[in-house]
């Protein structure tokens, strides 16, 4: 799998559409066709259908529209198998994630979209999420509690019992998707800048699974959306490696 990423990045063209979509996420074929004026619609087609292949890009379908976004997970899990190995990460610690929401209102479109195989069966993956020994040993070392049940209370701990984030459960689905506000604790103006929304689902993918995680109400360049961007390749890659190694990754310094 490493081998197809590298390939698809080898490619200018390529590059040039993951670097709009880091820009700004959530384009069509039409707007992204713009950044590439010298090569034909179909042509550009062709590219994000090969970073498609290779879970690079994902997609998301809006009416007639089709939305596409970046997704690095897959870079992140090259860098740490192989990058990593020979230096030091140094990765940001999570900071949380950037909201505007209120009560009822939600953006229809996610701002930005994280999607992995893992090789393991779905359920262990929707535990991983919900159970908080688990996620102490991806989610930079953080526990969930919550009855996830619709309308309770999600707190995230730190190692002194601490609360590093909080939020609420707007629709649980046992087994497939959680929706929930996250509100980043540690950091005051990440407290000031309020509530995002994300979405959790794990899909059975022919015994094995796709997780699937979206930000939603969060700004491009707010401090949460950045640190959002910066902090979820490491969590999703972390809960990876755990739940198919049994290894943990290095903690960010």
């Amino acid at each position: 799998m490493d081998d197809d990423v590298f390939r698809a990045l080898n490619d200018p063209s390529r590059r040039v559409l993951l670097d709009r979509l880091f820009a700004d996420d959530g384009q069509t074929l039409g707007a992204l066709a713009e950044h590439l004026p010298q090569m034909t619609r179909f042509g550009v087609m062709n590219h994000l259908r090969v970073l498609e292949e290779v879970g690079l890009v994902t997609t998301r379908k809006d009416g007639r529209r089709k939305l596409h976004y970046l997704n690095p997970v897959p870079i992140r899990l090259a860098h740490d198998r192989w990058i990593s190995k020979y230096t030091e990460p140094k990765v940001k610690a999570m900071a949380g994630l950037k909201a505007t929401l209120e009560e009822g209102i939600r953006m229809s479109d996610p701002v930005h979209i994280y999607q992995v195989i893992i090789n393991v069966e779905p359920h262990l993956v929707w535990n991983a999420i919900v159970d908080g020994d688990v996620t102490q040993q991806y989610f930079y070392g953080t526990r969930v509690e919550s009855d996830w049940e619709e309308g309770s209370a999600i707190h995230y701990y730190d190692a002194d019992d601490g609360v590093v984030a909080d939020g609420k459960v707007l629709q649980f689905e046992e087994g497939h998707r959680l929706e929930m506000t996250f509100h980043a604790r540690w950091d005051p103006a990440l407290v000031a800048e309020g509530p995002v929304r994300e979405v959790w689902k794990v899909d059975d993918f022919n015994g094995a699974a796709t997780l699937t995680v979206e930000l939603y109400d969060a700004p491009v360049g707010s401090k949460t959306y950045d640190d959002f961007t910066q902090g979820f390749p490491y969590i999703v890659s972390g809960m990876k490696t755990l739940l198919e190694t049994g290894a943990t990754l290095p903690t960010p310094s």
